[in-house]
């Protein structure tokens, strides 16, 4: 396989599970998340869907089985990432250990999300199984950069290029801790979610975490950040609080890499602008989701937006870090391939 089509391979693999994560969001806010059985079903409800191997035409199995089929054919695709890079179709020294890990991600992806079906969308299991997706979304995002660059020698033989960087290390810490913030922020979110019992016949606009505050936002009951007062109280000014703190660190990362930008890539201030710009559209859906009722799109949107903030926000911190490009020799039928080593 040529370098440019394994690096396309690995593109369509991370759009693939980017639209698995929305289609969960659809699955959760549509109340589908046991449209293939309830909880205690054991392997009637995963992996068959009401005890068949194919669902009926009840609308939450077809979107629950939907889900689940997108899931498949992620694994298809991660694992035939990892076949690819041990075959040596495709050269480069951290491939196979980047796409062995991610077939590990992806198998306990899969497990948790039957665990989850089993034990009722139990909360905790919720975030859970949105986190790794993050995960394993980063993951392949890192594996996009590692064989994104090409350096062929002018006679056809091995290539060695260097790429430095004089990134302070106080920016470098800024944009991991930037980028992991964000994903707390997403995890404590998932978990604010998982206590909303969409599709249950007794579930009535307020319940769970997502109201908690009533419609008041950045105030909550009256006050700014009243921990203490109950259980679902805390669980939503838990996310408030990533989320403040993800803002913060957000104009600090943008000012401090704006400051640097005569010095920085171009590609580097330009993710930081758009990751200023993605945050600030992600806080006001996260405020149109408190002061309105609970629009599904809304609701959607901002897992979406959420997703490409923790995206982008890797991508900015991966950008910032010191790459050592190096071209082992001629990939069979096309070209060279230059894969990322040395990312520290």
């Amino acid at each position: 396989m040529s370098t440019r089509a394994y690096r396309r391979l690995a593109v369509a693999t991370l759009v693939a599970t980017f639209l698995l994560i929305i289609l969960g969001g659809i699955v959760r806010v549509s109340g589908s998340g046991l449209g293939c059985g309830p909880e205690g079903s054991g392997f009637h409800g995963w992996p068959f869907c009401n005890g068949d191997i194919v669902p009926g035409f009840e609308l939450t199995a077809v979107i629950e089985y939907a889900h689940r089929i997108v899931a498949g054919i992620v694994g298809v695709m991660i694992v035939l990432l990892f076949v690819l890079a041990v075959a040596r179709r495709v050269e480069g020294p951290r491939l196979p250990t980047l796409t062995g890990a991610l077939v590990v991600l992806v198998a306990a992806q899969a497990g948790l999300g039957g665990l989850t079906v089993e034990k009722g969308l139990d909360e905790g299991l919720v975030a859970a199984h949105l986190g790794l997706a993050m995960v394993l979304l980063g993951g392949l995002l890192l594996l996009v950069r590692m064989c994104g660059a090409r350096f062929p020698s002018d006679d056809g033989g091995p290539t060695v290029h260097n790429l430095t960087s004089n990134v302070p290390r106080p920016l470098k810490a800024l944009a991991a801790l930037t980028a992991l913030v964000m994903l707390a922020t997403i995890v404590a979110g998932g978990y604010m979610a998982g206590t909303q019992n969409y599709g249950r016949p007794d579930y009535r606009l307020g319940d769970g975490a997502h109201h908690a505050c009533g419609k008041e936002f950045p105030t909550c009951n009256g006050s700014f950040m009243p921990f203490g007062e109950s259980r679902l109280v805390d669980i939503h000014l838990t996310h408030r609080a990533f989320m403040y703190l993800a803002v913060l660190l957000t104009v600090m990362l943008m000012a401090a890499v704006l400051r640097r930008r005569k010095a920085l890539s171009a590609a580097a201030v330009a993710r930081a602008r758009w990751l200023g710009a993605l945050v600030a559209v992600q806080v006001l859906l996260g405020a149109l989701n408190v002061w309105l009722d609970e629009y599904e799109l809304l609701i959607v949107a901002h897992l979406a937006v959420g997703t490409l903030v923790w995206a982008v926000a890797l991508d900015l911190a991966l950008s910032l870090a010191p790459v050592r490009a190096v071209v082992r020799g001629r990939v069979p039928g096309d070209a060279t391939l230059a894969t990322a080593a040395g990312v520290k």
